[in-house]
């Protein structure tokens, strides 16, 4: 992605896609993916032989023991499938994924491609007091492609604060599209939670996409759908929820993105860079 040039091609294909009536398709798959009968099975066997998935990896292995598209989608992984780093001070991948791209939050703004930035406020739903707790910080935006393990987990050890819910498009988070549509990330639905850490607070925004049909979390469950007309904020500062490092947090329908925000500077890890692939659980920074 750090060496996308853009093209002709790409940017009818964006434009097209603007056009697109994405909540209408979306729901559409949400349903499609919750349906039970003869076709699931085939359908599972189509993705896993498209898109290369490791069964070996999975709780279940066997595809008869899903009785919906969904329920495969996002299976559970066995114990030991994914390490956890035990690092001190450490900050760990919160999904499988592909880092697009990551950095310093520079006057309240985010790089999100070649030539695009979007505002931290807009991102966390207009509140500006919120944004301003970051100055200062750095972000990581990574991306789940549809063959992606897409159960979410905690980064680092933490207690939930609150949880923002913002209604939006439901663009593609496809490299492709990333790159040509200005703001995308602050335009698209995502759920924004927000947690204190041993390192300061931190900021998970689980941004949705087309054919995302829902984002779940562990204390919340389904958070979308429905379609949301305006911004709703959860206040959880009165109740205890915390959450180990390396804890299920959540989960995404179909491919997605998740942006990290850090208050404290995180010394990246060697390598980390736009392009390089993650599993969960590995180290990708350190607290100083």
């Amino acid at each position: 992605m750090a060496d996308y040039t853009p093209n002709w091609r790409d940017r009818l294909l964006s434009w097209m896609f603007i056009a697109l009536p994405h909540h209408v398709i979306s729901r559409i798959v949400f349903r499609l993916t919750r349906i039970k009968g003869p076709l699931v099975k085939p359908m599972i066997r189509w993705f896993i032989k498209t898109y290369r998935v490791d069964m070996t990896q999975a709780l279940v292995e066997d595809i008869d023991q899903y009785p919906t598209f969904n329920e495969f989608f996002v299976r559970a992984l066995k114990p030991n499938a994914r390490p956890l780093s035990t690092q001190a001070h450490g900050l760990c991948s919160p999904v499988d994924g592909t880092v697009s791209q990551c950095g310093d939050i520079m006057n309240d703004h985010l790089f999100q491609a070649k030539g695009r930035f979007y505002s931290v406020q807009d991102l966390l739903g207009g509140d500006k007091n919120l944004a301003k707790m970051f100055t200062g910080g750095r972000f990581a935006t990574i991306y789940l492609a549809p063959y992606n393990y897409h159960r979410i987990h905690m980064p680092i050890d933490g207690r939930l604060k609150r949880m923002i819910h913002v209604p939006g498009r439901l663009f593609s988070v496809a490299p492709w599209l990333v790159n040509n549509v200005s703001r995308l990330f602050a335009r698209n639905e995502r759920l924004v939670c927000l947690f204190s850490t041993p390192s300061g607070p931190m900021a998970m925004i689980l941004v949705g996409a087309i054919n995302v049909a829902a984002i779940e979390t562990v204390w919340s469950g389904l958070v979308t759908p429905p379609k949301a007309k305006k911004v709703s904020e959860f206040d959880y500062t009165h109740t205890v929820k915390d959450y180990a490092k390396g804890a299920e947090m959540g989960r995404f329908n179909m491919g997605s993105t998740v942006i990290l925000l850090t208050t404290e500077k995180v010394n990246w890890s060697e390598g980390l860079k736009p392009g390089q692939i993650l599993q969960m659980g590995q180290a990708i920074g350190k607290f100083h």
